[in-house]
């Protein structure tokens, strides 16, 4: 999809035709840095490193979010950032956990002047 109206249930649909092994994450839109993507991990979570900033949106599902060394729990309706190259997860989660994910911006995140 190129542009328009993403529905959770339209872009899940299409995550459940996702070869096993591959990762439970699909991307119907991107526009210059932005990419707009939904993450229904199932039963495990095997996140690595990501190289923007990103923003979570829980539509389903609730758990604990590892971000760093805190752990903190999450359920729908919740929005989670995550700054670039920062170690986090989802873990303990329900079986309809699904979230929408932003990632934007340069490699290694946006820089802030305080």
């Amino acid at each position: 999809m190129k542009s328009g109206i993403w529905s959770v249930e339209d872009v899940i649909s299409q995550l459940t035709s996702i070869a096993e092994g591959e990762e439970p994450y699909l991307e119907p839109f991107e526009h210059g840095t932005m990419r707009l993507g939904l993450y229904a991990p199932g039963v495990n979570d095997p996140q690595t490193l990501h190289e923007q900033d990103e923003l979570y949106f829980v539509v389903s599902g609730s758990g604990m979010f590892i971000h760093g060394v805190e752990k903190t729990k999450f359920e729908k309706g919740d929005a989670l950032f995550v700054d670039a190259g920062v170690i986090h997860r989802f873990q303990e989660f329900s079986d309809d956990f699904a979230a929408w994910v932003v990632f934007w911006g340069i490699q290694g995140g946006e820089i802030i002047e305080e």
